[in-house]
């Protein structure tokens, strides 16, 4: 856990050996086995499948789930620690990280059988398998009561028919966590979660997403038809997956909110340094105060979202004995965080200039990574519609 020390002249927070330990594991993996590869990526597009394996075998694609279920058994705390150092290399990889342990496992240990979690969890807790979520829809997106995709009980089978889209790790996942409607009579409390396996017949893997920024994350639409799925494989209780939907959510906000931090980070470090050697009028740039109040304003935006985080995560860690929700700590975090990742990146790119619109350095590629984490799981908008509502005493 964190720590306060009050015996310095102003407050600080300390972390606990085991997690700067965590935190400087996932550093020295991501400098030596991700930063060689991570503009290759960005600019073919290919999924990193030999680095992801990799980051099963250190933990880090289970690291909340118990080690009997494949995971690393450890808190949130460490799992936002190791996706920021991550995210900091690479915020493509951050992503595929982010929801395999926030969407999918975090989804299966919580809400999921013991056989569930036995027969899922471990593949993908331990990076031998590739978990996704899938909520949203062409035509339903922070909306969820509009999906249009159907799942129809038929005996000991419920036959799923539909499209969704935007699927992070759609090409490639060998299980998906999927929201459908089961009775749209309902609204969103017809809706019902499945655990899909996708070498079953009727799953197809439609186009993939030419994206803008985190291009080594696959994203694809995703078909049913007439895809068959067991009843047993119904996740939680029929009429509850709007429920689970928004629960898990919470947890991947946080992971949101990490991978903003990074990238927020990668961003200030490339500015900061190119400050103190760029020269000008005679001068460092860094001694000009157009520049120096950017890197103010940056260095003070990123502590501030990291403590929002780090608030989060504590709050997640209550909240697993409580059983209680944690919306207001992860909404507050993922917007603040995603706002700050895209407040420096676009600093970043203006301080560098024109080398900083170039593909010969990584700051272009952070102001595109940057945006997505603004949108995706629940835009800037929504979360502030969350957080208000919250404190209106609003449900």
């Amino acid at each position: 856990m964190v720590t306060s020390d009050t015996a310095h002249a102003g407050p600080s927070l300390d972390l606990l050996p085991e997690h700067e330990m965590i935190r400087q594991t996932a550093r020295e993996f991501a400098q030596k086995e991700i930063a060689p590869v991570a503009a290759e990526f960005d600019e073919t597009g290919a999924f990193p499948a030999d680095t992801i394996a990799k980051m099963g075998a250190m933990g880090f694609m289970g690291i909340e789930i118990p080690e009997e279920y494949g995971g690393a058994g450890l808190d949130t705390l460490s799992y936002v620690l190791a996706l920021e150092e991550i995210c900091k290399v690479d915020a493509s990889h951050g992503t595929i990280m982010s929801v395999n342990n926030s969407l999918f496992c975090h989804a299966i240990y919580r809400f999921g059988s013991e056989e569930q979690k036995r027969k899922y969890l471990a593949p993908v807790a331990s990076g031998k398998a590739v978990g996704a979520y899938s909520l949203t829809e062409p035509m339903s997106g922070s909306d969820a009561a509009t999906m249009r995709s159907r799942g129809v009980r038929e005996g000991d089978e419920y036959v799923i028919n539909g499209r969704k889209s935007w699927v992070t790790s759609g090409p490639v996942a060998n299980y998906i966590v999927l929201f459908t409607m089961t009775a749209p009579e309902k609204g969103h409390k017809g809706i019902s979660a499945f655990i899909i396996e996708t070498d079953r017949p009727g799953f197809v893997r439609g186009k993939k997403e030419p994206k803008l920024g985190i291009r080594a994350s696959a994203t694809s639409e995703i078909l049913f038809e007439d895809y068959r799925c067991p009843a047993e494989n119904m996740l939680g209780e029929e009429g509850q997956g709007f429920k689970i939907a928004m629960a898990v959510l919470d947890a991947g906000r946080i992971g949101v909110a990490a991978q903003a931090l990074g990238i927020a980070e990668a961003a200030y470090e490339a500015s900061l340094g190119y400050a103190r050697e760029r020269e000008a009028f005679g001068r460092k740039i860094g001694q000009f105060q157009g520049i120096s109040f950017k890197l103010a304003d940056m260095k003070t935006h990123i502590e501030a979202s990291r403590l929002l985080i780090y608030q989060a995560a504590l709050a997640k860690e209550r909240c697993k004995e409580t059983g209680g929700r944690y919306s207001l700590e992860a909404s507050m975090a993922k917007l603040f965080a995603s706002e700050t990742a895209m407040f420096c990146a676009h600093a970043a790119v203006q301080i560098h200039g024109g080398i900083g619109y170039s593909k010969e350095l990584p700051v272009e590629r952070y102001f595109r990574d940057a945006k997505i984490t603004e949108i995706y799981e629940g835009t800037s908008e929504i979360q502030r519609l969350v957080i208000s509502r919250l404190e209106l005493g609003l449900r």
